[in-house]
């Protein structure tokens, strides 16, 4: 059997599980919270009021006021948003909030980058597109925290600029340089307190309307008890929120659950009501599950495909019957996205053969071919990633000759910060470059990808360590066979899991009983498991496992003819 991660338990301290179970929580979800960092109840009360306050987060009552000014005298507000999910649903939150405390319609409209002609951010021209509908105020969401010139022109036009963000600042020469907007809300400029430094783009906007709706309050346009519900926004946020893969801490969860509760209880909005319906997902029982392989790319395809107008047209509108059409589109183009990408993932295999003559990777990867598309290189990077588990790039050539590339990370290897050191050490490659700790982007003149690997692989030989080039894959330990049944499911569905806060990965020694192959790529399994025949499926796997192993997977619940089986969904394997 090849050799796969390395299996390694979470620790579940003792103390911590007695008091989440004293508290009242079940003995297996006490033991799953602790192992992730839960210490007290507290950070499981999903209530609203327990979400953290406005006032802490630097710039929204600036931004408040700036906006409760707009509305007072009827100025044209421009939305400039981006064109992933994040960006989607923080503009489809901005244009719905906006209009709930009491802006006219007539007065808002939004805009939204091409990912091929205009590139990333609040750009020059993005500036000169959106001034075709003579704002007087530009408000971004999910982007304009790095985007200097564009702000600066949008100013010197005579524009007001809102920032609304969650990346990190610009950076020259080792400080950060922040753009010269009127306001900037972004829990990840300096100076900020804001408990939080995880909310998404949409996460961000939605505290700026609830500081904007209590400006309001303080100038008499209505009291608390008969100011506009903003919690209707929650099902978008939670959407953005998930899809954006941003730390699910206490606060990101409460958002999250209260989404998916007005899910779950019928109240989506017709646009997120019908992506479900496309996507086949019962959205009485809806999960973030749902919102990260589901709804979410079925919206990320059209801003990598297509154009994300699309996405935020059906986020927009309470026309079921309009939304079920957009959805329809979604769902095709995002086909188109699988169908692109599964050629690409072959191509990319191709490019990995000559790069590993002994089977083992490089310490980095930087991919090129001219027939990949721009829209998909970062779920190719993932791909590659998430198999060879290496800091990967993969780039495709851009309408303007350079090339784009969109790059995943590995932990122990901040990928932003080892793009500024190849900068460093190889001035004039990079024309641009930007992103996180796990993800990041750059653009390289036409012919520098060789360069650029060769860097990369430089700067990885020096930072990773044979430990970290080791994938680990953390575990929850066994599930009790007398656990093994559709009510354990249930309860674990009904939970809030996500980046940062896994679901849980169970890890069991079975004897193998049967294996076969279905649909050619998926290993389906019998196992014995606590002296009971379990089914189990590893998608993906094609190669047969040993009589006894031991397995990594999580529980799923599988219906068949009206019957539900709990099914084990296989992760990883390590023989005994």
């Amino acid at each position: 059997m090849a050799a796969g991660p390395t299996l390694q338990l979470r620790d579940a301290p003792p103390r911590t599980v007695w008091a989440l179970e004293q508290a009242g929580i079940a003995p297996l979800l006490a033991r799953l919270f602790a192992a992730r960092g839960v210490t007290s109840p507290a950070e499981l009360d999903d209530a609203l009021t327990q979400l953290l306050p406005p006032d802490r987060l630097h710039g929204a009552a600036a931004a408040a006021t700036l906006l409760a000014d707009a509305l007072e005298h009827g100025k044209r507000i421009c939305i400039v948003a981006d064109y992933d999910c994040d960006g989607a649903t923080a503009c489809a939150v901005a244009l719905r909030g906006l209009k709930l405390l009491g802006a006219d319609p007539a007065t808002l409209g939004y805009v939204v980058p091409d990912r091929a002609v205009h590139g990333y951010g609040l750009t020059p021209a993005i500036v000169d597109l959106a001034l075709q509908q003579r704002p007087e105020v530009l408000v971004t969401v999910d982007n304009g925290i790095a985007s200097l010139a564009g702000v600066a022109h949008a100013r010197e036009r005579g524009l007001a600029v809102l920032v609304t963000d969650h990346h990190l600042p610009a950076q020259e020469d080792g400080a950060v340089v922040l753009p010269p907007a009127d306001v900037i809300v972004n829990p990840n400029q300096p100076g900020c307190s804001f408990a939080s430094k995880n909310l998404a783009g949409v996460g961000v906007m939605f505290y700026v309307l609830l500081a904007l709706r209590a400006e309001l309050r303080t100038r008499g346009r209505f009291d608390a008890a008969g100011q506009p519900r903003l919690d209707t926004l929650l099902d978008l946020l939670a959407l953005g929120t998930v899809a954006d893969v941003v730390r699910l801490d206490a606060n990101n969860r409460r958002l999250v659950a209260q989404g998916l509760k007005r899910i779950r209880a019928g109240r989506a909005h017709a646009g997120v009501a019908a992506l479900f319906t496309a996507a086949g997902r019962d959205a009485r029982r809806a999960s973030a599950f749902d919102f990260g392989f589901a709804l979410g790319p079925r919206i990320n395809a059209a801003g990598r495909l297509s154009d994300m107008t699309l996405g935020i047209e059906c986020l927009l509108t309470d026309d079921p019957g309009r939304a079920a059409e957009l959805a329809r589109q979604l769902d095709t183009i995002n086909r188109e996205r699988r169908e692109v990408e599964g050629g690409m993932r072959e191509q990319a295999e191709a490019l990995l053969e000559p790069l590993m003559p002994d089977g083992a990777p490089p310490p980095a990867l930087a991919l090129f071919d001219a027939g990949f598309h721009e829209g998909v290189v970062g779920i190719v990077a993932a791909r590659v990633k998430d198999r060879l588990h290496r800091p990967t790039f993969v780039f495709a050539r851009g309408q303007d000759g350079a090339l784009k590339g969109s790059g995943r990370s590995i932990p122990g290897f901040h990928l932003r910060d080892a793009l500024d050191l190849v900068s460093k050490r190889e001035p004039g490659l990079l024309l641009r470059f930007g992103g996180h700790a796990m993800a990041a982007g750059c653009t390289l003149a036409p012919d520098g990808i060789d360069r650029f690997a060769r860097a990369l692989q430089q700067v990885a030989a020096e930072w990773l360590d044979p430990g970290t080039l080791q994938r680990r894959l953390l575990v929850d330990g066994p599930l009790p066979p007398e656990q093994f049944d559709a009510a354990t499911v249930r309860a674990l569905d009904a939970q809030v899991w996500g980046q940062a806060f896994e679901p849980p990965l169970f890890c069991d020694t079975v004897e193998v009983v049967s294996q076969r192959l279905v649909g050619e790529r998926h290993l389906k399994l019998g196992v014995r498991h606590g002296g009971v025949l379990r089914d189990a499926i590893w998608f993906g796997r094609s190669e047969p496992l040993p009589a006894r192993v031991r397995l990594a997977y999580r529980v799923a619940l599988d219906e068949y003819n009206g019957r539900e089986r709990v099914q084990m969904v296989v992760e990883a394997a390590q023989e005994t």
